[in-house]
């Protein structure tokens, strides 16, 4: 994994609308206008249609944004210097590189580790234009959003305070950037994903972990087995065709994200027996709280043949319409007691003379061993390498789920891994229980994970220089059996964009001084009000007074 060590440079004006903050960052304190016939020159040959709609959104967003500076009188002050500014007359956008130009959402897929996002940026106050210039179409991306983040808009003038900017060799620290989204306990339409896909976009994550399937329901429309939706899903109207999948992943590639599918196994499986019962155990067995984690219970016959090899089948059926070498098998919060309550696990496993953990072995090889064969890297949860023992191998990347501290020990057994704590990433936590009869109870995972508290988050904590490389990134996760598409929006932003800063710019800002909310806060109230005026309705994070006067809010103030 490469790493950039930043510069120390100038201190950052709490101004900046800037997320997430660059590694490396110059800026001054003149102001700039943006000239009315301000134009992006692409001078990249045979630009992908892909770079030229990103340059045309970019342009876009600097008509329509209108956002104006978050500051008592909203930059009302700025009007008389704005008279006497230079103006930008355009970016040149620029390769820098002979290597052959690939579209974006060729680079967006391409395997973890080996993508090139980083560019560089330099915005002159003299009215001299700008240039932006990368290796690859996917770095391009990333620093056209970074330019879009610059501009204020005063009575129909577009503008900066902090020119001239220089940002040389903006990379991020980590190449993993995700968030997870279930769309089994409830239904998220197409246009709710891929407004969901834009915004991670703004602020530079790059993988869209889709938890498409669960025990409640199974919206994916999969040719080779069309019973598994037909009768799995809610309804004929909440189903994820094949089309509706290659939207969402070209969608999602063409604006800078891989699209990592999870089908959840051999747990998390009930709805399976909706169409195929011979191949799931304990099916609503009761009191379902013996049987799973949560409702309903039932999951995959894990030492049945004939479900073993239909499991491989639906791996490589659901595997291969994806572009991204990552795909997830799940493998978290296997449940013993239904197996052995489970008549046929049971002579199974006597027939074939193979314990519990030997038998889960044997359907990890065969439904990894489906992957392999197509060249997709396996994803598993925490468990499947702390509390079980299949053989993995060593390519297999690990989501640490249960708890932070537990990164330390999927280290010490030499796997990849992506943060993905629920003391610290879960965007579910702290709504009550919504277990019926429950009055008394609160989430599993309380307290609600404040964007603060995400922020604490050390990527790094108990792991050796030594396992360092181990550490693709992290994610923010929604599960949804308290969400649908009427909170989407304000239960992920602008919560999830922390985690997108700190795996982007690493453990310390461009001014050398390690990431710190106080500083962060009136960055992200910006991000946040570009979002809606961008339509993503982000909640609120203080009063708007408070985010009109940084540092008035705090409790020392």
């Amino acid at each position: 994994m490469l790493y950039y060590i930043p510069i120390l440079l100038a201190l950052i004006p709490q101004t900046l609308a800037l997320w997430p903050i660059p590694r490396t960052l110059q800026t001054g304190s003149t102001f700039l206008v943006l000239s009315s016939q301000f134009n992006i020159n692409v001078n990249v040959p045979n630009p992908p249609q892909d770079l030229l709609d990103a340059v045309s959104q970019t342009k876009d967003f600097l008509a329509t944004d209108k956002l104006q500076r978050l500051v008592i009188g909203r930059g009302a002050a700025d009007a008389g210097a704005l008279k006497t500014a230079k103006t930008l007359p355009s970016l040149t956008v620029t390769m820098q590189s002979n290597q052959p130009v690939l579209p974006i959402a060729a680079e967006s897929v391409k395997d973890i580790g080996t993508r090139s996002e980083g560019y560089t940026l330099s915005i002159p106050n003299d009215g001299r234009p700008a240039v932006l210039s990368a290796n690859s179409t996917l770095g391009l991306f990333r620093g056209l959003t970074t330019f879009s983040q610059f501009w204020y808009d005063l009575n129909g003038v577009t503008y900066t305070n902090v020119s001239p900017v220089s940002i040389v060799k903006d990379v991020p620290a980590y190449p993993y950037r995700g968030l997870m989204l279930d769309t089994s306990r409830n239904f998220f339409p197409v246009a709710d994903i891929k407004r969901t896909l834009d915004a991670m976009s703004w602020v530079k994550i790059n993988t869209f972990h889709w938890h498409i399937v669960d025990s409640q329901s199974f919206p994916l429309f999969l040719p080779e087995f069309p019973e598994l939706a037909g009768k799995g899903a809610y309804s004929s109207s909440q189903i994820y065709s094949p089309a509706d999948v290659q939207s969402i992943v070209s969608y999602a590639a063409a604006h800078g994200i891989d699209v990592v599918m999870e089908i959840d196994s051999p747990g998390h499986t009930a709805i399976i027996a909706e169409s195929h019962p011979e191949h799931v155990a304990c099916n609503q067995a009761s009191p379902w709280s013996t049987f799973a984690n949560e409702p309903p219970a039932g999951q995959l016959r894990l030492a049945t043949p004939g479900t073993v090899n239909f499991s491989a089948a639906l791996f490589t059926a659901a595997a291969r319409v994806l572009p991204s070498k990552l795909f997830s098998t799940g493998g978290d919060e296997l449940n013993t007691q239904c197996y052995k309550s489970d008549a046929q696990t049971q002579a199974d496993l006597k027939k074939s003379g193979q314990t519990l953990e030997q038998a889960l072995n044997s359907f990890t090889q065969a439904t990894h061993g489906a992957l392999a064969k197509l060249g997709k890297t396996p994803v598993v949860w925490e468990e499947m390498v702390l509390d079980h023992s299949p053989k993995l191998s060593n390519n297999t990347v690990v989501m640490v789920w249960i708890s932070s501290a537990n990164a330390a020990a999927v280290a010490a057994k030499n796997f990849r891994f992506v943060h993905a704590p629920s003391d610290f990433f879960y965007l579910d936590c702290g709504a009550g229980e919504w277990i019926g009869k429950s009055a008394e109870s609160n989430s599993w995972c309380d307290p609600f994970k404040s964007w603060q508290k995400a922020y604490t988050f050390n990527p790094l904590a108990n792991i050796s220089a030594a396992q360092k490389h181990l550490v693709l990134g992290g994610q923010q996760l929604l599960w949804t059996e308290q969400s649908d598409p009427n909170n989407l929006d304000p239960i992920v932003w602008p919560r999830a964009a922390t985690s997108a800063e700190i795996f982007w710019t690493g453990a310390t800002r461009p001014d050398g001084k390690a990431l710190d909310g106080s500083e962060a806060l009136p960055r992200l109230h910006e991000m946040r009000y570009r979002m809606v005026q961008r339509g993503v309705k982000a909640i609120a994070l203080q009063p708007q007074w408070c985010a009109l006067r940084p540092g008035l809010c705090n409790v020392d103030s």
